[in-house]
């Protein structure tokens, strides 16, 4: 795995994430917060879990923290404020991994998991596992948003790849 790896697969995990927030956008807002059969109990629920998920990777890749806790849902009460946090972790993510070198991704990241625990692993190990945890979420969006006659669509990386090629 090498810095360029790294790259693609934050650019693949961003446009998958601008389609589900774009499809989203097209839910009413009691829709957003409706309890739903989902891991986090709403679509609201599923895209702020992936969002605080995102964060606090970050900063135990970052050796800054490893926080306690992932955001609330209540930071967010609607999908605006949503999208305004999202954007500003967007732009801290690429900030941090332009910083790396291919050389850092081997490192070892030593961090706690939310309840204490402490872990390590290679940096590159952790900013993969980001990336196909966002899948797994926009999975779980995906499904309530079909539900409301909004599916994201396809989220393939193919056709991600598809599409850059153009």
């Amino acid at each position: 795995m090498n810095k360029s790896d790294i790259l693609t697969l934050y650019d693949y995990n961003y446009w998958a994430n601008a389609r589900v927030l774009n499809a989203t956008a097209k839910v009413t807002p009691e829709q957003f917060v409706a309890p739903a059969r989902l891991s986090h109990g709403s679509l609201r629920g599923v895209l702020v879990h992936t969002l605080g998920a995102e964060v606090v990777w970050r900063l135990r890749c970052q050796g800054d923290i490893s926080p306690s806790a992932l955001l609330s849902e209540t930071e967010f009460p609607n999908l605006e404020a949503l999208r305004a946090r999202w954007r500003e972790e967007e732009q801290a993510m690429r900030a941090y991994l332009a910083s790396l070198a291919d050389g850092n991704l081997q490192q070892s990241v030593k961090y706690k998991t939310t309840k204490g625990v402490p872990f390590e692993n290679m940096l590159w190990n952790l900013l993969v596992h980001v990336v196909n945890h966002g899948t797994q979420s926009r999975s779980e969006a995906g499904i309530a948003l079909t539900a409301y006659g909004q599916s994201p669509g396809d989220l393939d990386m193919i056709v991600f790849f598809r599409e850059r090629a153009r």
